[in-house]
């Protein structure tokens, strides 16, 4: 075991300072198992995590390893939305992972256990797995209840974000909204739909880094900590037998996790998670696979934002090995920390409801619910959530209308000054230029809210919640900050959007566009931030999952 270093005649001190914290001499000689917790009280998605921490603790126990816990931080991307705090989401993912390798490495521990949820949290937890390569296997605490009011079923997007739309537009009274803001999230848990979070806690279950049901079984439930127990025995098994997350995470685990998020709907930043886990485990990722599997792989769930099912409804229709199951052709054969094969997972899955998860040749949408768009204002790609996108935006020609910040275009729509048939243009909001390559959330929520989803498109360098829905557009690589056509759209301009095609093309001449990138100069912001002064000078681009270089 690498813990073995510490067992040497000459660490003696180390054993010293060990047994400091309340240890026992035996406890020393068995397998040392990190529970790398993200638990706080800020996050809703954590904050019931404390009780996740002693169920591990007791299976890591009954299993014959010593477990300590260690926490990183936690974002709640709700909580940090639409003000300068969503400029630090994204790059906490990269301080997970480091610290991951930091605490890891310095403690020479044999295995991990990852108890984690939302956005950015989980993807760093798994690039930290990747990077330290000992054995682990990760917890994601699960989602929210739907909420209730009467019959209605809620959730945060549709009936928070959304709601304010709603409003201003004079569709319910302020009583009304502030009704839903009582009852919109009832009880911990990551929010309720395929929004980021819990499209990654499926992700991780499709890759083969969690046990069964995990991405989908609800926080408050009591299967949620037999999960967690369960996971505390395993990872001492997996220390014993030496399987490690690379052993895991191969192309094929990955083309599987594309395959899953495809048939379910999932988030947009998943484009942005996938190749930057990959990058960490050394397996060549490019976007362009998203789109090579979304030709080939039909949309079989129906999914909130967008779509009529929580996720509450998948977990009990089945979970992600039903999702499996109804995709067992496309499955690809590959190792999990169950110890059996993803395809004998998928094999064994029970399916209790076939409109929640449905067969492959009764699909909700023939393809896949992302796409990946190119064009003379994306040479790099771009995302487009195109489940979640009517069929008569999803070929649309407007006018753009232009805004350097979120801030500005937001204050524009709720201001009325966007009308049907205008294409928002938000940019200076990439990984670099933001830089944190913030979520649009509030002002695609804004947008829906206000019924303008069917007449009126987004289109931005910065990135969108798994909470959004309808014709926008985000990840354009290369961003404004960094050169890119984006940054010389001017308000007036006629774009193009057409999705069955995968173009996204500002309607200029070759000649025009060639003489506007020749004069420009990218707008150079101040930043404050010692911590994002450092991100913005490794980040890369979101094409390339906006991992940092060193």
């Amino acid at each position: 075991m690498r813990s073995d270093v510490l067992r040497e005649f000459e660490k003696l001190p180390a054993r010293a300072l060990m047994m400091a914290t309340g240890l026992q001499r035996k406890d020393i000689d068995k397998p040392l198992i990190g529970i790398i917790s993200s638990w706080t009280d800020l996050v809703p998605g954590h904050a019931d995590m404390f009780s996740l921490e002693r169920f591990i603790e007791r299976g890591v126990a009954a299993a014959g390893g010593t477990p300590f816990i260690v926490r990183v931080p936690a974002i709640c991307d709700g909580i940090a939305m639409g003000h300068e705090g969503m400029r630090f989401s994204l790059p906490l993912r990269e301080l997970i992972a480091d610290a991951i390798e930091d605490v890891v490495n310095a403690h020479q521990l044999d295995g991990i256990v990852l108890l984690t949820a939302c956005d950015k949290i989980t993807p760093g937890m798994l690039m930290g797995a990747a990077r330290v390569n000992v054995p682990a296997i990760v917890v994601t605490a699960g989602p929210m209840l739907a909420g209730r009011r009467g019959k209605e079923r809620l959730d945060l997007v549709t009936h928070t974000f959304e709601a304010i739309g709603r409003y201003k537009a004079g569709e319910i009274t302020l009583e009304e909204l502030l009704e839903l803001e009582g009852a919109a999230c009832p009880s911990s848990g990551s929010c309720q739909g395929m929004f980021t979070a819990n499209t990654m806690a499926c992700l991780t279950e499709a890759l083969g880094m969690s046990l069964p049901y995990c991405g989908t079984s609800p926080a408050p439930l009591a299967e949620k900590k037999r999960i967690a127990e369960a996971s505390g025995e395993k990872i001492v098994e997996l220390v014993k037998k030496n399987i490690r997350p690379r052993d895991i995470l191969t192309p094929q685990a990955f083309r599987n996790a594309i395959r899953v998020d495809l048939a379910l709907g999932g988030s947009t930043n998943t484009v942005l998670h996938l190749p930057a886990i990959a990058h960490e485990a050394g397996v060549p990722f490019e976007i362009k696979l998203f789109d090579q599997l979304s030709r080939e792989t039909p949309k079989i769930c129906s999914m909130r934002p967008g779509g009529k099912y929580l996720m509450e409804d998948l977990h009990y229709a089945g979970g992600i090995p039903g999702v499996m199951k109804r995709l067992y052709d496309k499955l690809e054969s590959n190792p999990t920390v169950l110890g059996t094969d993803i395809k004998e997972i998928a094999a064994a899955a029970k399916i209790w409801d076939d409109d929640v998860i449905r067969p492959t040749d009764n699909p909700y949408s023939p393809e896949g619910g992302i796409a990946i768009l190119y064009g003379n204002l994306a040479p790099e790609g771009a995302v487009i959530k195109q489940g979640a996108v009517s069929e008569k935006m999803k070929v649309f020609t407007g006018t753009a209308r232009v805004f350097d910040s979120e801030e500005e275009a937001m204050k524009a729509v709720m201001n009325g000054q966007i009308k049907a048939g205008d294409i928002i243009v938000i940019r200076y909001e990439g990984p670099k230029g933001g830089p944190g390559m913030r979520e649009m959330l509030a002002v695609t929520a804004a947008v829906m809210g206000m019924g303008l989803g069917e007449s009126v498109a987004l289109i931005t360098d910065g990135r969108f919640s798994g909470g959004t829905h309808g014709p926008c557009i985000g990840h354009i690589s290369p961003e404004a900050a960094e050169g890119g056509p984006i940054g010389v759209v001017q308000d007036g301009d006629k774009i193009h959007i057409n999705v069955p095609e995968r173009r996204l093309e500002l309607l200029i001449s070759e000649e025009e566009l060639q003489n506007r990138l020749k004069n420009f100069k990218p707008k150079q912001k101040e930043i404050k931030s010692k911590f994002l002064r450092k991100y913005a000078k490794l980040v890369t681009s979101a094409s390339k999952g906006a991992v940092q270089e060193v």
